[in-house]
This record gives C-alpha cells, sequence and structure tokens, in this order.
C-alpha cells in the first residue's frame, strides 16, 4: 500500500475512534461511511474523463452536501438517505433503510470534508478494497454488535478458494453472502491466476456473482465491498438479491457455490399472537426439490445449495458439526448428499477462529452429478485440523499458512492423486480417507470422524495454556446451552 493511501487509511481509522467517543459504534461508522463514500464515487464517475450519466437527483447528490453545514446539513442529509433509498438498483440498495446515526452536525461535516479531500475512483482497487475490508474485520471484532456472523475468518476463505480454484467464465454463488468475503477471494484468485482478455474480464465484472442476503445492514456493506473492489457498477442491480433463498428454486444453477451459511439451527418467524404479545413459529420450506422439510436452516441451505449446483458444478460450504451427525432428517440429507453428489472432501476446524463462540464447524466440499442410481461418492477424506489444534481471535488467530498443510493434501487440481498421511507406523496422520461402505455403515451415517487421540487428556504436562482452556470451556457450555435453548422451544411447541 503507498504512504499515500495508508496515511488515509489511518483517517479513517482516526475519525471512527472520534466517533466511538459519541456512542457511534464500528457498524454505524461503516454504514455511514458507505453512503459518503458511494455518493462521492458516483460524483467522480460523472467528471471527465468517465463522464457517466447516473441516476442520482440533482438535489441529493455529492455536491449537495458540500455547501451545507450545521442543522441546514444535518437536516439536508437525513433527508437525502430517506429519498435515496426510495431510487432503483444499486443506489436504492445502498441506501434501503438508512438513517443519520451521526448526531452532531459538526461531526458529520469532517467526515464530508475528508472524503472529499480524496480522489476514490483513482485509487488502486486493493487499497480502497483494503481500507473497507480492515474496517469490517473491526467491525466484526466488535462483539456486542453481532455483526461476527456475517463474517468469516479471510485465511479460511482464501484456503477454500485455492482448494476450488474457480475458473474464468464461470458462475459463483452464495445463498447467504454476508459481507460478500467470498466473491472478493475468488475474484482476486481468477484475476491473479489468469491473464483475462476484455471477454473475461468484463464475465468477471458483471456475470460471475450472484448472492443473497436477507439482512438489509449487511447487504449494503455487501454491496460496497464489492463496488469498491470493481465488481459489478453503480447501476448493477442483480449482483446481490434481497430475497431469502431458501423460499423457492430461482432456477438458475451455478459451476461454483461457496458459501458458510448463518449459524443457529432454526429458521423461524415473529408474528403477534391473539393476545398481542409477540412470539417466535418455526418456518419450514416446502419445497418439491428438497429431499425432506425440516425448520433446521442449515440443512435446508445444504439442499438448497445442491439445487443450485450444476450437474458439473463444485461446491465449499462451511456446516456445524450438527450437520454431521444429527439423526432423522438429518441422516436422510447426508445418505443424499452422498448420494447424489460426491462429497470427497471434509476439513474438521477447530474452535477459536470464528467471531460467534462455542461453534464447531467443518468445510464440506462436494461436487454435482447427474442422476444416477449408484452413489456417487465413493470416498471421502478428511482432515482433521481441530483435535490438538488451540486458536483464539486475539493471541492466535488463524493464518493462511496454518491451513498450508491442509491445501496441499488436498492437491487441488488433482484429487485422485491424494495419499494418506494417516497408517498404523503414523497414527497421528491428520488426513484420512473413508470408503462409502465404511460411513453407511455408521450410526445414522455420521460424517463426524475423529481418531486422533486428545493428547490434553493424556499429557497433563502437556495442557494448553490457562486462557485458551477458559475459552474452550466457555464456547463447550455455550454450545450446550443452545442445545438446551433448542429442546425447550421443542418442548414448548409440544405442550
Amino acid at each position: 500500500m503507498s504512504n499515500n493511501n495508508s496515511a488515509i487509511v489511518s483517517k479513517v481509522w482516526a475519525f471512527c475512534q472520534t466517533l466511538r467517543d459519541d456512542g457511534v459504534g464500528y457498524g454505524d461508522y461503516l454504514e455511514q461511511l458507505t453512503y459518503l463514500l458511494f455518493l462521492k464515487m458516483a460524483h467522480e464517475y460523472s467528471l471527465p474523463p468517465h463522464n457517466r450519466k447516473l441516476n442520482i437527483p440533482e438535489e441529493y447528490n455529492w455536491e449537495s452536501l458540500l455547501n451545507k453545514s450545521g442543522s441546514e446539513l444535518e437536516g439536508h442529509y437525513t433527508l437525502l438517505l430517506r429519498e435515496l433509498g426510495q431510487q432503483k438498483a444499486v443506489l436504492g440498495q445502498i441506501f434501503t433503510k438508512s438513517q443519520n446515526k451521526i448526531q452532531d452536525p459538526a461531526k458529520l461535516y469532517k467526515l464530508i470534508m475528508m472524503i472529499n479531500a480524496e480522489s476514490w475512483v483513482m485509487m488502486g482497487v486493493k487499497d480502497k478494497g483494503d481500507i473497507y475490508e480492515g474496517l469490517l474485520e473491526k467491525n466484526a471484532e466488535d462483539t456486542k454488535s453481532g455483526a461476527g456472523q456475517y463474517f468469516t475468518p479471510r485465511p479460511l476463505i482464501q484456503a477454500m478458494v485455492e482448494c476450488v480454484q474457480p475458473k474464468p467464465m464461470k458462475t459463483i454463488a452464495d445463498p447467504a453472502c454476508g459481507t460478500g468475503g467470498f466473491f472478493l477471494a475468488a475474484y482476486d484468485w481468477i484475476e491473479g491466476q489468469n491473464q483475462l482478455d476484455k471477454e473475461e474480464r468484463e464475465f468477471l465484472k458483471y456475470k460471475t456473482f450472484r448472492g443473497n442476503e436477507i439482512v438489509a445492514s449487511t447487504r449494503r456493506l455487501a454491496l460496497m465491498n464489492l463496488f469498491l473492489h470493481n465488481i459489478g457498477d453503480i447501476d448493477s442491480d442483480n449482483l446481490i438479491s434481497p430475497n431469502d433463498s431458501l423460499i423457492a428454486d430461482s432456477g438458475e444453477r451455478f459451476d461454483y457455490i461457496l458459501a458458510n451459511p448463518p449459524f443457529g439451527k432454526k429458521s423461524s418467524m415473529t408474528f403477534t399472537n391473539e393476545a398481542g404479545e409477540q412470539e417466535k413459529d418455526d418456518l419450514t420450506y416446502n419445497r418439491q426439490d428438497f429431499w425432506v422439510t425440516t425448520s433446521n436452516k442449515q440443512l435446508n441451505f445444504v439442499q438448497q445449495i445442491k439445487t443450485m449446483l450444476k450437474t458439473t458444478g463444485e461446491a465449499a460450504v462451511v456446516l456445524p458439526d450438527n450437520v454431521l451427525f444429527e439423526g432423522g432428517v438429518g441422516e436422510t440429507v447426508r445418505k443424499k448428499l452422498l448420494e447424489t453428489t460426491n462429497l470427497h472432501t471434509i476439513l474438521r476446524l477447530p474452535t477459536g477462529i470464528f467471531y460467534a463462540n462455542g461453534v464447531k464447524a467443518n468445510v464440506l466440499f462436494f461436487d454435482g452429478r447427474p442422476s444416477s442410481k449408484d452413489p456417487w461418492t465413493k470416498e471421502t477424506w478428511i482432515y482433521d485440523y481441530r483435535t490438538n489444534i488451540h486458536h483464539t481471535l486475539k493471541k492466535n488467530p488463524l493464518k493462511l499458512e496454518d491451513l498450508q498443510d491442509f491445501i496441499d493434501c488436498y492437491k487441488p487440481g488433482n484429487i485422485h492423486k491424494r495419499e494418506e498421511t494417516y497408517s498404523d507406523v503414523n497414527p497421528d496422520g491428520r488426513w484420512r480417507k473413508f470408503t462409502y461402505d465404511e460411513i453407511i455403515a455408521r450410526d445414522k451415517t455420521s460424517l463426524d470422524i475423529s481418531w486422533l487421540k486428545d493428547k490434553s487428556l493424556a499429557d497433563l504436562d502437556n495442557l494448553p495454556d490457562p486462557d485458551v482452556l477458559a475459552l474452550e470451556i466457555v464456547e463447550n457450555i455455550e454450545s450446550g446451552l443452545e442445545s438446551f435453548k433448542t429442546i425447550i422451544a421443542s418442548l414448548g411447541k409440544q405442550n
């Protein structure tokens, strides 16, 4: 990053700290920055040499903010946000449900002047993107805001993309895209690994990516993130849909699906009962293309991703442990997945890498296949990066090099040349294959498979640091609490 751009980053950060003293959190700051950055960049595109005609009403454009201050600026800005939220395409989606969270007009004026002082369109795509991604990560770390649930650790995303190796002129979807992390990593991979011609560049910019994100504030951040990374355009209107992807089959089929669907097992909707009280009701999706009808959100996402995947497509999906071992409908979904796709790889992830506590998750890699009477999965390779691995968000965060051994074992582009590192001679090998028959013979067709000895149980001298142990205890308690809440909810339903 150039000195000039790192100075801009420092300025952007410093101002965020100033606003935090007024009670404006990262999330609110990020939203206001998004509104203003978008208007400033739209203004820059309307000038020479771009001279683009943009559908922003003149009375609410960037220049309309520059000659006002005090209560006049505050009143105009509030009106501007409301009016732009009524517009079409990306403009309307960026400003939908927007509100002014900066109550001090002097600080709002200062933020506008700070953004006005820079030429954002001329700045390198990577630098603009780095500024924004940095803000998104800080926002995710602010655990009170809950924004972490929309932010997948970037090293994990990079490792998944490196294994799948998406090619140019192919489509990529994410049915719950959060702030757009999978799209950015795939974009960087395709651009970095290929000499793209004009047609391939156009396809990458406008036709490669399709996402769904139902939370308006998160969708806004995703759209801005893509826009700053040169994906889509100011007037693109089909990049990220506000629709719930689980409700219906759109009919679209994709070459790649990269996703980390939201954690939390139940889909629910809130309604007001006869007594005027708010109640939650489990939400089930009656879809002809689903194998089972369930209110378990993750099992629904697995079915949805299978529907969206071309028969030649490839998927890499982050899923919590319950998808791997839950009985009943969970077992049905696993069996169907093994039969109808080639579920060739599972990466077991350690705790302490997600912003949501108590999460035990895995990455499932599976390839689409045409219908067949014989199961498509012949063997599933499992890499255990959980047993005896200790990560924490602050002291020992997950880095890409931590997953390098998995990527090497995965053999991207050559998965038929894989070799186990586990053997009788090396029982600590983390990479092991299981045949379809071995998996089907397991209780409930469980894919929650581990074989390594937990060293902390066998060797008291080798215990991890107290803070790591304490964090693991907290995560286990929180995980148990979530399970209890689910049981209580279902008991309440039965009564």
